[in-house]
This record gives C-alpha cells, structure tokens and sequence, in this order.
C-alpha cells in the first residue's frame, strides 16, 4: 500500500444480487426484494465496495443475498464461508468474554482500572469496566493519536503489544468524568480485554477460545496478531478517486487494534456469534438486562434507524421493529451483524470496502446504511 493512500486508510480508524436461499427456504418475500435492491444499490453508488453479502436468519433458515464481487481479479461471489474482517464488531466479542466472566464471578461490573490494571494511569483509576463496555469511561482514544497514525502508516505491518496501544494516551486525562457522556473509544475495549487478562491469568486469545468460540462452534473466527487472512477470503480494497481499487486484505497487523477490531470471521459464523450473544446464551438474563440499559449513543460507523448504546451492543429501531447488535469499519471491510431480541433472526451484512460516515464515499454509505435497515427488516420479516 502506498504510504499518501494507507495514510488515508488507516486516517479513518480515529473515528474502527439475486437471492440465493438455503435449500428448502421458502420463496423471497417483498423484505427480501427490498434488501437485493438495496445490495445492487450499494456497489452502484460511486465510492461503493466491489460487493456485498447480506445473511439473513429467520424461521430457522438462512438467506443468502449478495451483490457484486468478492475478488476483482477472478470476478468471483461472495461466499458465507469467506473470511472477513471483523472490525468494530470485534467488541461484542469482548463484551461477550467479558459478561461471561461477570456471570462466573470472576470480573464484576463495577470493577475498576485502578484494582485490575494498577499499573495503567492513574487519571484513569476510578473507571468501571461497565463504563469501558458502556462508552462512557472517558477513556481517550488511541486511533485518533496523531503518533499512533504516524507509526501505524510508517509500518502497517508492524507489531503493538497492548500496552503499547495505551501508551499513546496514557498521558492524556479522561475526555469527560465518567458516566457524564458518550464517546466511542477503541481503548474502552482493549481495557475490557486487559481486565479479562488480569482477572484469570489468561490470555485474551484463550478466553476467546474458551468462553465465545467453543460455546458457540465458531472454528473459523479467530484473532490474530497478524496481516494474514485464513483462506479463502473475500478481499478488501481501499479507493482513491481516479485510481483502480487497490487490494489491502492483508495491509495491516491486526495488532494494531487487538480487542477493538482485530477479529476475523465468515458471515455464517458472525450470524451464528450475534445471535446468541444478543440471546445472552454466554452469560444469562440477569447480564442481559443490565447490558441492555441505553444510553444515548451511536455504533461506529453509525447503524441504521435510531441507535441507543448498551454493553458493547446496540439499539437500533427500524421503522419495522427493532434489533440489536454492533457495526464496524476497518481498511477494506465494513460490517453490520444484529439480532431480534431472543436471538432466533439476525442479519449480517458486509461489504468489502471501508465505509462511514465521516471518511470515504458518502453516497456509497448512505446506500450502504439503507441496505442495513433492509436487511435487519427482512430478519423480522416472519415471526418464529
């Protein structure tokens, strides 16, 4: 990646068709209409990603929508059983380790930096592991770092340990008093998962293992610390106006975000994550219901209809109905994942260029955010 367009790229993390349905699923709907002219919008609109996949889950089957390419060089689709990145979805992930350490008694939510992670600043002492999953810690973010963009975009390739990520702002004060206000920071996570570290004696990595992939038969999701990508893998591009797309798949060590938005998964196995991390099939009803006290807050990027923050999980009220889950944006991926209230429809949706609200093509986001609402309405389409 040349150094003017990764500067570019990476610039963004300070913010992180036709209907192919599973066999025997019943026939599309006027929802599943809806959401492939949505897809076609979406790589239509100038700016907008090569393709895009949409896995909508309901009445026990799984809808296939996509659009476009997954690879610019072979013109191939988009798979369900592609590799991704994550990105910002990520953190429902450490939300997910997280509760299930607090259901366990092995975190609580009340805990602090200052009793777990004593050697971190001291500014930031007083701050919950609620208020870190919440967003409401006040924890300043390492992505938007001036010395953090410089590094990252003089090597994309290199190697953070954790507490280098924190050592960009350890000397900043908190944004705001906690619980004061909202601000979505990449260090709330890498918090989270430092907590989770300190309070077993195991690696984040592991507890991933242990309590989110193995509960839940995700074999292809993993966390490296690397650029590579399990194969096959849809490829992520990155845009400069009046250039081809170029390929930054593999571009960045994955280190440089860890906790935040280092994942790696397939849509099939996202779906299957959302829905029960939203069910709270890893840490109970009792997590569930203080997980799901809103604060008013937005995804990042921003998901469709009305969004209201909970515990590393989003609100979001269509004009259809509601559903909850987490959005996210990296270099070459964007992702939207979310689930009715008991778990039992989800809609993913992910295109292979990175897309916001902020950076990038605004008329290709807007298309894209559209296409979110469509596909979380044809997750509620039929009841079950």
């Amino acid at each position: 990646m040349s150094r003017l367009r990764a500067g570019a790229a990476f610039g963004a993390l300070a913010l992180a068709v036709a209907l192919a349905p599973a066999a025997g699923a019943a026939p599309a709907g006027p929802a599943d209409r809806a959401l492939d002219r949505a897809l076609r919008k979406v790589v239509q609109a100038p700016g907008g990603p090569p393709g895009v996949i949409s896995l909508v889950r309901r009445g026990g089957r799984t809808f296939v929508h996509r659009a476009g390419v997954a690879d610019t060089e072979t013109n191939r689709r988009w798979r369900p059983f592609d590799h991704m990145r994550l990105a910002s979805t990520s953190k429902a992930f450490s939300g997910a380790v997280a509760l299930s350490l607090v259901r366990r008694g092995r975190l609580d939510l009340d805990d602090t930096i200052g009793e777990r992670l004593p050697s971190l600043p001291a500014a930031w002492a007083a701050v919950t592991l609620r208020q870190a999953l919440h967003h409401t810690s006040g924890l300043p973010d390492f992505t938007a770092s001036q010395a953090y963009q410089a590094d990252l975009n003089a090597d994309p390739l290199r190697h953070f340990t954790p507490p280098e990520l924190i050592a960009y702002v350890a000397g900043d004060p908190l944004r705001f008093t906690p619980d004061s206000d909202y601000n979505y920071s990449n260090t709330d996570n890498v918090v989270v998962a430092l907590m989770a570290q300190a309070a077993t004696g195991r690696s984040y990595e592991r507890l991933l293992q242990t309590r989110v992939f193995s509960p839940l038969g995700l074999s292809e999701t993993s966390l490296p610390s690397g650029p590579q990508l399990p194969r096959p893998f849809a490829h992520g591009y990155f845009f400069n106006p009046g250039e081809p797309p170029e390929d930054v798949s593999e571009a960045v060590s994955m280190s440089s975000v860890w906790a935040s938005g280092g994942m790696v998964s397939t849509p099939t196995e996202l779906g299957r994550f959302i829905r029960g991390y939203v069910r709270g099939r890893l840490f109970g009803r009792a997590l569930r219901r203080q997980q799901r006290r809103w604060v008013e807050g937005h995804s990042e990027p921003i998901g469709p209809g009305r969004n209201t923050a909970g515990l590393a999980l989003f609100r979001y009220r269509l004009r259809c109905g509601v559903v909850y889950g987490h959005t996210g944006n990296f270099p070459g991926y964007t992702q939207f994942a979310a689930a009715s209230s008991n778990g039992r429809r989800s809609a993913t949706v992910s295109a292979n260029t990175q897309l916001n609200q902020v950076m990038f093509s605004q008329p290709a986001f807007r298309a894209l955010r559209r296409a979110f609402a469509r596909a979380g309405c044809a997750a509620l389409a039929s009841r079950d």
